[in-house]
């Protein structure tokens, strides 16, 4: 076994993991549409914060969650469900609520989960939020990460693309982290939709480059590697969701020529089939053991596919954090993502046993 991180040892700090994001409250139809349903499924979610929830309920580490709310009903319902996710809730900045919305509110996210040739839609209303408005000097980071002690920050590109000023929070964090000896991870996670009305794909290369210098994990797929840091995809007919993982690892190659500071990077291979039918697997790399890949689970059948990236990255975490071995990461993290998309919601219900069961090789017969 290689180890390719150096951790902070757990007797010294507070947190396994903590999180910066914002975290929406989810309104799910099941299995009908948005535009005509009559009643809705609460769930909390959020890129960031799935993989705290991931590694807390399903992995038992302990976790917490930088973020901003208003306070109002909504804002407590979303504590509630963060509680019952076993997430420290200490550390979110509560905001006064002004009545109507006009200045701070929080987040809304509309998720239809899609059936066969109909793909997924999500809607989100996050305009004004409190998360993002919370600004660098809202949080003591050395406080935090040198104080409390965490052994690791997670955060991502869907948090960074929220606000002029969510860039500088992110930065000032992930500075403070690698100043205490904080392993940084980060999931680019490129939405288009973000970018829109602050710059576009200009905007989102500016930014993610900046802050790709203090990254020690990186994850994201073959179009976030070519949208939100500029690498273009080689060797393809223009097609990024029909890259194989050649490809991926020349893409790589680059990214890790340009960033000298990457230990891991690391991505899903998805190929989708249907909207409850991809393909799945997940490859990842670093300098001491080189490339990786996961099993590969071709047809795969899916329920609800929202959250399958962030339990990956949970379940790479983990495997890092606990086992030190990147070959065995990956494996957790494909597993965990599997899993996590074989129920509803953006977060996921499965079981530590379930994972281990899944990296041995264990089929879906009942279990008695």
């Amino acid at each position: 076994m290689r180890t390719v991180l150096t951790i902070r040892p757990a007797e010294e700090c507070r947190y396994d993991l903590v999180s910066l994001g914002e975290i929406m409250l989810r309104l799910d139809p099941g299995e009908g549409r948005v535009r005509t349903a009559r009643s809705f499924r609460a769930w909390e979610g959020g890129g960031e914060y799935n993989v705290a929830r991931g590694l807390r309920r399903c992995f038992g580490l302990r976790t917490g969650v930088v973020t901003a709310l208003a306070d109002n009903e909504v804002g407590r319902l979303l504590e509630d469900l963060i509680l019952t996710g076993g997430v420290d809730t200490a550390l979110i900045r509560w905001v006064p609520y002004d009545g109507t919305g006009r200045t701070v509110r929080n987040g809304l996210n509309f998720t239809e989960r899609g059936f066969g040739v109909r793909g997924a839609v999500g809607t989100s209303d996050r305009g004004h939020t409190a998360a993002s408005q919370l600004r660098a000097d809202d949080v003591d980071w050395d406080h935090l990460f040198g104080g409390l002690g965490v052994r690791w920050l997670h955060t991502g590109g869907i948090y960074a693309a929220l606000s002029e000023t969510t860039p500088d929070t992110v930065e000032a964090a992930m500075a403070a982290a690698r100043r205490h000896g904080t392993v940084v991870s980060y999931d680019l996670n490129y939405r288009p939709s973000l970018w829109t009305a602050i710059g576009g794909p200009d905007r989102a290369r500016e930014v993610n480059q900046r802050l790709a210098r203090y990254v020690d994990v990186m994850i994201g797929n073959e179009e976030d590697f070519t949208a939100a840091l500029g690498f273009e995809v080689p060797d393809t007919d223009g097609s990024l969701a029909e890259l194989d993982a050649a490809n991926f690892r020349r893409m790589i190659e680059a990214a890790t020529k340009e960033y000298d500071n990457f230990s891991v990077v690391a991505t899903t291979l998805r190929t989708v089939r249907t909207a409850t039918v991809n393909d799945w697997g997940a490859i990842a790399w670093s300098a001491p053991t080189g490339f990786v890949e996961a099993t590969h689970r071709p047809g795969l059948e899916i329920l609800d596919r929202v959250g399958g990236g962030d339990s990956f990255a949970s379940g790479l975490v983990y495997g890092l954090m606990q086992l030190g071995d990147l070959a065995s990461a990956v494996e957790y993290g494909a597993a965990h993502g599997a899993l996590a998309m074989t129920t509803p919601g953006d977060t996921s219900m499965a079981s530590l046993k379930e994972v281990q069961a899944l990296v041995r090789g264990a089929g879906a017969r009942v279990q008695r």
